[in-house]
Parts: structure tokens; C-alpha cells; sequence
């Protein structure tokens, strides 16, 4: 099968769920026939009229054609029966998560459709190859993974399984760009590129919270004003649903043979069993609905303010800072103030214990984010609490304050460390191209920048450090650095040098 811009083509779609009706959305609206069946009775015309009320609503605010809405309803046909897909050039399945249901529709669309059909699912986690395992012409099966909600969001995944051919990938790339989508060329394993390269966010927050380091408010806070990210992990992971995000992350950390790397916490599958799913349920890592919802727990320090601090090391961003914020320092230490420090990837107590400093007078500050907005602060067990909270009431009268205890890298530097070290392992393993890795973390999950990207602009041989120091610090694999990172720190290359 051939397909230009002009090839008129009819789709199918399996399933009406919010997935399926997104993906029917996307296709009427330019210009593609849809035959839509659910097997759930009058699912299919439910989903049609809340599409058309969508339609119209665009054309009410002005920003679509009437015609144009008119002629794109025109074009779905809800279907009562399977059959009724027949003559469709192209089928995409959309339905329940479960293997032994995917496996049997494709079974019985191979016994409905013309040979030269093809069929697509869009499994968010199953591997197209166990999915085509059953079926008589598996050349012709491959996955097209849609992201929620599908009209907004512009990333697909395209999936060959190890008998895919070549035309029919390029069929299922054109048809993306046809719908005005962006597909990328994903490596067919559990998780594929976006929900295995996204394992790094949610986890390595919840690791840090799981510690005692900090609150799911602090962590997301710090993530949004430092390091530019949209939500937070546990905003995220909130948004889409501790039903959606759990199952995928127990899955890929033990279809990797329990990585370490991919590892999430007790928390997270109690989050799932006590059913706090997030927004959906009214409560997840967050209340909602209530007057005491706060995303954001802002943190008030009342303590008189230090006016001048003592700084170790010659770290020119902490220097920046402090003149930034007014904050006087003293030209040595005096044995009373405060002793100001910005390490990487190294926490108070091993930095205090190193440099012999008194670790009751020292506090770290991480300087490799944006600190225009929110500085976050760190000390050691046994810290001058007078001491410690007069330097967060200084810091707080020119910038947000997030007062965390003792990590190795804080909360950004873990998190950023560890997206750009799965992104690396990822370019290693070949999951993807270089670009599709960066672009499918960026549109697919809202990302500031991809992986590589991160590592980049973060430097990949600090990144490289980080790596290191928490994997030492901690004793745990689970912070072991990518052989791709690794060549590239030592070698002083860009992480996207193939």
C-alpha cells in the first residue's frame, strides 16, 4: 500500500474509549474516513456526539470553519459489529491493556480484513511482536502508540515487530504526518521509548521523598521554578493516574530483569492499592476538591536573617548568587557564621567530613539550576537550626526557599542526572535515533529538553560526576552511569554524538 497526502484512505478504530475517540478526532478532522466500533452498545455514537460537540464548540469560540467541522462529522461512521470494518485500509486497535484481549481481536481482524490491510495497536506497553505472536500474517501488524489527550498532543510512536515490513512502517509514518502528528521510530521492548525513557522522572522523585529528603510539594516546586519543567513528577504522576503510571513502571522495572535503575518505592504501589489514583479519585500524592488543596506548601522561615555568610570552594555561581541577593560574605571563616557551599552530587556530611568544615555551621546550596525564582537549600544531620533557618530567612527575602535535609545532589541534580543517564542508556541500547529520543521526551511528556539535550546543556562530564558520586555516596546500582555517558564525559563529547 501507497500513501500520499492525497490517497484517500479509510481508518478504523477499535475502541471508544478516550483513546480511541482522540485518535478518530485527529483523522475526521483532516480529512479521513473513520469507522469506529466499540464493543460496548452505542459506545461508538457516544463517542461521535461528544466529538461533534467538540467540533462545535471550536466553531462557537471562532476557531474553526463551520463547513469545515460540519464536513469532518460527516466523515465518522459509528459501526455496531467488527465486521463493519471490513474494507478499511488501515485498522488501529485502542482497547483495554491486556494481552489475551488484543491478541484475539487481531486474530479475528485478520479473518475480516483484505490481505493487504493494515493493523496497528496502540499498546502503551506491550511488545508488537507477542502481540503479532498468534496471528497468521504478522508482516503486517505493527504499533502506533497515540499519547492522551490525542488531539493536543503532537508525539506518535511508530513500532515495527521483528516481522513488520518495511512499507507498512512507512505507511504508519506518512499517515502520523497526515494527521498532523510528529512519529518517531521506536525499538519494539517493554515500554517502548516514551513510557520506558519516562521511568526516571516519577521514580527518582519518589526515591528522594521515600528517603525523607523531601515533600512531593518540595520536589515539585523545585522542579518547576530551577529546572523548567511544566509539572512536577507527582503532579504528573497525579494527572495521569496511579492506575496508569504504576502498572507501567512495575512492568518495565521487571520486564528489564529489576533494574535497579528502573525502580520505584513502596509508596508508589501503596499510592495504587489504597486507591488515591490522583486527580480521577479526588486525592492522590495531593487533595483535590477542597479547601485545603494546596499544590504548592510554601514554606515561611521566621527567624531572624543572617546578614553576612562565609563560602567555601569557588563555585562563581554561588558567588553570583549571594551579590544577587545581597547577602554580605565574610573574606574567611570566623568560626560563627554561616559556611556556604555548592557541591555536585555530594551531600553537607560527606562535603563537611572532606574539607573539614564544622557541619553544624554549613549549608549547601544547588547552584546548577535557575536560581532567579527558588533556591533550594540543604544541611546536615545535627545542623544550627538558628543558624540554618537565619540563611533561609535571608534567602527568602529575594527568592522562594526550599529547605531539604541531607542528599547526594539534592533534588534536581538527581533528577536531571538520572533523565539524562536513562537518556544515554537509551541511545546505547538503541532504543531510538538521537533525535527521536530528545523529540519523544519533549512532545510525548512535556519536557523542557530531551535527555541528551539535558545532559548537553547540563555538561555531560558533570553529569558523568553526579552519576558517580551518588552511585559511590550511596552504595546503590541503581545510580550506575550509562556506558554511552561514560565514553562521551571522558572523551569531552556532546551525549548526542553518535
Amino acid at each position: 500500500m501507497q500513501l500520499t497526502d492525497t490517497t484517500p484512505i479509510t481508518l478504523g478504530v477499535i475502541g471508544a474509549g478516550a483513546m480511541g475517540t482522540g485518535i478518530a478526532h485527529v483523522a475526521i478532522s483532516n480529512g479521513i474516513t473513520v469507522k469506529l466500533f466499540d464493543s460496548q452498545a452505542e459506545a461508538a455514537i457516544r463517542a461521535r456526539d461528544s466529538i461533534a460537540a467538540r467540533l462545535a464548540k471550536r466553531v462557537q469560540d471562532g476557531k474553526l470553519d463551520a463547513l469545515h467541522a460540519d464536513t469532518a462529522v460527516s466523515l465518522l461512521e459509528p459501526q455496531e459489529k467488527l465486521e463493519g470494518l471490513a474494507g478499511c485500509d488501515v485498522v488501529i486497535e485502542a482497547i483495554v491493556e491486556k494481552l489475551e484481549v488484543k491478541s484475539a481481536v487481531f486474530q479475528k481482524l485478520e479473518e475480516i480484513l483484505p490481505k493487504n490491510a493494515i493493523i496497528a495497536s496502540n499498546t502503551s506497553s506491550i511488545p508488537i511482536g507477542v502481540l503479532a505472536a498468534g496471528c497468521q500474517h504478522r508482516d503486517r501488524i505493527a504499533g502506533l502508540h497515540f499519547f492522551n489527550p490525542v488531539p493536543l498532543m503532537k508525539l506518535v510512536e511508530v513500532i515495527p515487530g521483528p516481522d513488520t515490513r518495511g512499507d507498512v512502517i512507512q505507511v504508519l509514518m506518512e499517515f502520523s504526518r497526515r494527521i498532523g502528528k510528529v512519529p518517531v521510530l521506536a525499538k519494539d521492548m517493554p515500554g517502548f521509548l516514551v513510557n520506558f525513557g519516562g521511568r526516571a522522572f516519577p521514580t527518582e522523585g519518589l526515591a528522594i521523598v521515600h528517603e525523607g529528603v523531601a515533600t512531593p510539594a518540595q520536589v515539585d516546586a523545585v522542579m518547576r521554578d530551577c529546572y523548567g519543567f511544566r509539572m512536577g513528577p507527582f503532579e504528573l504522576m497525579d494527572l495521569t493516574g496511579l492506575d496508569v503510571n504504576y502498572p507501567v513502571t512495575r512492568l518495565v522495572h521487571e520486564s528489564f530483569f529489576f533494574d535497579p535503575r528502573l525502580r520505584s518505592t513502596p509508596l508508589h504501589r501503596y499510592k495504587m492499592e489504597t486507591g488515591q489514583l490522583g486527580r480521577k479519585a479526588g486525592r492522590g500524592f495531593y487533595q483535590y476538591g477542597k479547601e485545603t488543596d494546596a499544590l504548592e506548601e510554601e514554606e515561611r522561615f521566621t527567624a531572624t536573617p543572617v546578614q553576612k555568610v562565609c563560602v567555601h570552594g569557588d563555585e562563581d555561581k554561588l558567588i553570583d548568587l549571594l551579590l544577587a541577593c545581597n547577602i554580605g560574605m565574610e573574606p574567611d571563616d570566623d568560626g560563627s557564621s554561616a559556611i556556604l557551599i555548592a557541591p555536585y552530587g555530594e551531600d553537607v556530611s560527606s562535603y563537611a567530613a572532606n574539607h573539614g568544615l564544622d557541619h553544624r555551621r554549613v549549608i549547601a546550596v544547588d547552584v546548577m539550576g535557575d536560581t532567579s525564582r527558588r533556591v533550594t537549600l540543604m544541611y546536615a544531620p545535627g545542623a544550627d537550626e538558628t543558624l540554618r533557618n537565619g540563611v533561609a530567612a535571608r534567602f527568602a527575602s529575594e527568592r522562594k526557599v526550599t529547605l531539604i535535609e541531607d542528599s547526594p545532589g539534592f533534588i534536581g541534580q538527581r533528577i536531571i542526572a538520572m533523565l539524562a543517564n536513562l537518556g544515554c542508556e537509551m541511545a546505547q541500547t538503541r532504543v531510538a535515533s538521537i533525535d527521536d529520543i530528545d523529540n519523544a521526551m519533549r512532545l510525548g511528556l512535556n519536557y523542557p529538553q530531551g535527555p541528551l539535550e539535558m545532559a548537553d546543556i547540563y555538561g555531560v562530564g558533570r553529569i558523568y560526576s553526579l552519576m558517580e558520586q551518588l552511585q559511590r555516596l550511596t552504595g546503590d546500582d541503581r545510580y550506575r552511569p550509562s556506558q554511552w555517558l561514560r565514553r562521551r564525559a571522558q572523551l569531552g563529547l556532546s551525549a548526542r554524538t553518535p
